[in-house]
């Protein structure tokens, strides 16, 4: 196979292990196999254009041709002519899938079954990325850029997938792009002639390069597949011992803010389904337990996130700017001092089995204590984790308001600010009509905005037939609202969606909040929250109040008292300091497991271990081992490509200070300053040529190079100072000899074009000498090593006796 047919190869072959990180988004792995059959046709579609050969445009245009043809023949086969050539009618196909595929990542939870809109995308995704690779890598010969649009791949897959496995796809992709680089220097090794055609040879003061040619070329290539194999090596082993690489740019974890403590935004997340699955857990297995001083906490949600934004596909929360926790909270937006309040403190604390990115607490909450990576997002009124922070084994206590309107003081409430009535009413296009229309319905008659809350709220809970059911089919998107109030079977979920996205059309701002009822009472006087207490409830806005609860699902959580008219207010003690927590022994949480489904994590239902599992959840930084294992990697990283640039300012150095001296041996001094000019020619794309005499050589130098006086007359007098010292009875010293080597490389760098300049400095061809030194220490060190065990075994031959017959 050719070095083209090769690197071909090697680039869909690092598309491929890069696809691979998208496996546990979904369920089936047969798209992979379809990913490869295109993947290789359009990459020997590439070869054979290349074979033609064509120009690099039209290379690339048949690649693209041919793509859209394979992709035609797999997904619009119907609409295409004759199958393969699309038209209208197979563009509008497609476009249809690509809906239709948009729509299902936004309903199906991680792993998502592979529909054919999900097929498109994984496929043409795959396809388009090996494309772009083969492009730069094969067609322009670029391999380096190549490993941005392998990273784009990986990064799609981890921002989605929250497994523990993830350190195995990058290392997937890591070797992938390693090979693609090994090929692609293996091609450029083959073109660079008969400076790499022989063995190692051995020191000479023949020839130009004072250098023998002769032998075979597989020592030095055997020697660079082993540094590839090390260097591969330890790509491969610095993720699994440096905990800190799975963070940053690659580590984009849903729910989490995005850099540093109190920088960035927050991240969306879809609780669907995470709440069926617990809702529908056989144990009610304890994740949270909390005291506090309430006297009542039948009004104590523990709330983790609102979901603000519903797009027509799900509802989710925005993407908003964070900052350090302070030490107490702003005000509740909207909330007038003419309501009635109660502060109320509580002291929580989490199972170790359970790891959410969101911390669960009253709300409003107007202080927060705890230890760890937190930032608060000022709008919801959350506190977020940074850097992988979870709630696993938190300790923390929150002091937050007991708000307590009346009815009448809900009904008197005045219009919402603007830019919060157009925010939060806003909904989607793709809304059926049936959800407004059932809204108006349902709310005729009443006259002010508290008065369509509560029936909406009552009409979901008892007047409208709806049923509570877990088991109905999970959907959060505009079909899934009508369907629900056409079926009036759901859970949670389907009441608080439903209810919310009602609201916006009667112009009443509305938002869901996801979280936890107040859960049970413990023997130990604690309140225990298990994975059945996950619940979902609107939210919606009143001027004066703020952001009011509202509990449309029946037989789950408790009404509000300002919703009945009339009721008695439910109170607290005075506010006291919260008891101790006392430590609990974890709950039993079930062992590790890898194939826990992703869309049970939002909820912290997978027990996995942390990847820095030494540094504990409340620690206020980073420990030491992981400070100086991320330095040592990062001077490792950013060494590793400076290396042949350290190596050849050593040995130029050194060459220059021996020929600059007076030694002993005149020989010496004008010997190496002779190496050093022939390694600046090559260094700037002038390889030397063994046959050549050290006048033939210098004189090609001045030819290739385009050398002026007075650096055509300072190769000349350093070649004449070599057949000096190599032919002469008596050698001479030659002074001055270490400044004409100066002033030619000095000339050669300066009529050597940017990128000539660029690679002279930072990847000189010449220091494949150390890949010649290494090969002929190996070879020595193998040749002692094979005569000492020879030896041996003789020895031990000769003092066994020979067995005698008789």
């Amino acid at each position: 196979m050719s070095g083209r047919g090769r690197l071909a190869v090697s680039a869909a072959l690092a598309t491929l292990l890069a696809a691979c990180s998208l496996l546990p988004l979904v369920k089936e792995a047969g798209w992979l196999l379809q990913a490869a059959f295109l993947l290789a046709a359009v990459s020997g579609a590439g070869a054979l254009a290349r074979r033609a050969p064509l120009p690099r445009p039209l290379t690339v245009l048949a690649q693209l041709v041919a793509a859209l043809a394979l992709l035609t023949w797999s997904f619009a086969r119907g609409q295409a002519v004759a199958g393969l050539l699309p038209g209208p009618d197979a563009f509008r196909e497609f476009a249809m899938l690509l809906s239709e595929g948009g729509q299902d990542v936004g309903e199906y939870s991680i792993p998502a079954p592979v529909t054919p809109g999900i097929r498109l995308m994984l496929v043409g995704g795959v396809l388009a990325i090996g494309l772009l690779v083969d492009v730069l890598a094969v067609t322009y010969r670029t391999a380096a850029p190549a490993g941005l649009p392998l990273l784009a791949l990986y990064s799609v897959a981890a921002g989605l997938d929250q497994g523990g496995s993830r350190w195995l796809w990058f290392l997937l992709a890591a070797v992938g792009y390693l090979l693609l680089l090994l090929a692609e220097g293996r091609d450029r090794l083959s073109q660079w002639g008969r400076v790499f055609s022989g063995a190692p040879p051995a020191p000479s003061r023949l020839g130009a390069g004072l250098e023998s040619g002769g032998g075979r070329a597989a020592a030095p290539l055997r020697t660079g597949r082993r540094i590839g194999a090390v260097t591969l090596g330890i790509a491969m082993l610095l993720p699994a011992v440096m905990p800190s690489l799975g963070d940053g740019l690659l580590d984009a974890q849903r729910g989490t803010a995005g850099s540093g403590p109190g920088a960035g935004t927050i991240t969306t997340v879809n609780p669907l389904v995470s709440l069926q699955n617990s809702l529908n857990q056989p144990e009610n297995r304890e994740v949270l337990s909390y005291r506090t001083n309430a006297e009542n906490t039948r009004d104590l949600y523990l709330r983790i996130v609102a979901l603000d934004q519903f797009d027509g596909a799900s509802w989710k929360s925005s993407e908003r700017p964070i900052r350090p926790v302070p030490d107490e909270l702003p005000p509740p937006a909207g909330l007038s001092p003419e309501i009635a309040t109660t502060r109320v403190d509580t002291s929580v604390s989490a199972s170790d089995s359970y790891r959410q990115s969101w911390l669960p607490m009253p709300y409003p909450a107007t202080r927060v204590k705890i230890g760890g990576r937190w930032s608060f997002e000022p709008e919801g009124r959350t506190l977020v984790g940074n850097r992988r922070q979870t709630t696993r084994g938190a300790e923390y206590q929150v002091s937050s308001l007991l708000v307590r309107p009346t009815a009448a003081q809900l009904a008197a409430a005045g219009p919402p600010p603007a830019d919060l009535l157009r925010e939060y009413t806003e909904v989607p296009d793709s809304l059926p009509p049936v959800v407004a229309r059932t809204a108006r319905d349902v709310t005729r008659g009443a006259g002010t905005a508290y008065e369509k809350a509560v029936r909406l709220q009552d009409w979901f809970a008892s007047e409208g037939g709806f049923v509570y059911d877990t088991q109905v089919e999970a959907g959060s998107g505009s079909q899934a609202i009508a369907n629900f109030l056409d079926q009036k079977e759901g859970f949670c979920v389907h009441f608080s969606f439903s209810m919310a996205a009602m609201a916006r059309t009667l112009d009443i701002p509305a938002r869901v909040a996801v979280g936890f009822t107040p859960g049970t009472a413990s023997a130990n006087g604690a309140m225990s929250v298990g994975l059945r207490d996950a619940h979902a409830w609107p939210e919606l806005y009143f001027e004066n109040i703020g952001w009011v609860r509202f509990e449309p699902t029946p037989s789950r959580g408790t009404v509000p008292d300002y919703t009945v008219p009339d009721a008695p207010e439910s109170g607290t003690t005075d506010p006291e300091e919260p008891e101790a927590v006392e430590s609990s022994e974890p709950s039993a949480a079930p062992s590790d497991r890898d194939d826990c489904p992703a869309d049970q994590r939002f909820l912290g239902e997978c027990e996995t271990p942390p990847a820095d599992a030494g540094g504990g959840a409340g620690g206020g930084g980073l420990p030491l081992r992981t400070i100086l294992l991320s330095a040592g990697a990062a001077v490792l990283l950013l060494g590793l490509p400076l290396l042949p640039l350290l190596w050849r300012t050593r040995v130029r150095g050194r060459r220059l200070a021996v020929a600059g001296k007076e030694p002993q041996d005149p020989a010496e001094g004008v010997l190496a300053a002779w190496r050093e000019l022939i390694d600046s020619a090559w260094d700037h794309g002038f390889p030397p040529d063994d046959s050549q005499t050290p006048r033939r050589a210098a004189e090609r130098i001045v030819a290739a190079g385009g050398l002026e006086e007075p650096a055509a007359a300072s190769v000349r007098r350093v070649a004449g100072a070599v057949e000096q010292v190599l032919y002469a009875p008596v050698p001479r010293p030659v002074p001055g000899i270490a400044e004409d080597v100066r002033r030619v490389r000095a000339a050669l760098h300066a009529s050597a074009g940017r990128g000539a300049r660029l690679r002279a400095r930072f990847a000189p061809r010449s220091a494949v000498r150390v890949v010649w030194a290494c090969s002929r220490g190996w070879s020595a060190l193998a040749e002692r090593w094979n005569i000492a065990w020879r030896t041996a075994a003789l020895r031990v031959a000769r003092r066994v006796p020979t067995r005698q017959r008789g």
